[in-house]
């Protein structure tokens, strides 16, 4: 890899495709190197970890529940004994009424994306389709170098199949 890189390839592949699948060194700093510039590029960027999703399509696009850890704590009442259920609006469409008048739009950069399910993975690849000004980038495992490639190419050759 360069020292330097511009990441208009990488920004150019974003916007052909919607949504790319990235490989990254394992000791990390790359990821950086291509956020930043992507929000010089207009881009705001949200990053999150795929552990703990649960359902991304209830978590992205609508009204989601959530519970924190309990932490020994008990709620009383005839319910089950798990605590309470905050709900959150949807993650996508509070971001975009949050953007800079002159965002190109917004980049969900998703960290330990190989965990993810074909199923899940399929439904980010159709996200940006939806919604025209998200993008999403998923990182789905570790290469020696930083490398990007569709997102829909990184889906298992079983699932397309199916």
């Amino acid at each position: 890899m360069a020292l330097i890189t511009t990441g208009n390839g990488f920004i150019k592949d974003l916007e052909k495709f919607g949504s790319l699948g990235v490989y990254v060194p394992l000791e990390g700093g790359f990821e950086g190197r291509y956020r930043r510039r992507l929000r010089a590029a207009g881009y705001t960027t949200l990053q999150f970890t795929a552990r703990g999703l649960g359902d991304v399509a209830a978590y992205l696009t609508g009204v989601h529940g959530v519970r924190p850890p309990h932490l020994g704590k008990k709620s009383s009442g005839n319910g089950a004994a798990v605590g309470n259920i905050y709900y959150l609006p949807p993650i996508v469409g509070s971001q975009l009424e949050q953007l800079p008048p002159k965002s190109k739009g917004l980049v969900l950069w998703i960290i330990e994306g190989h965990i993810l399910s074909d199923q899940e993975v399929e439904f980010l690849t159709e996200l940006p389709k939806l919604e025209p000004k998200v993008k999403v980038v998923i990182e789905r495992g570790g290469d020696r170098a930083f490398r990007w490639k569709s997102l829909k190419d990184t889906i298992s050759a079983t699932y397309q199949a199916v």
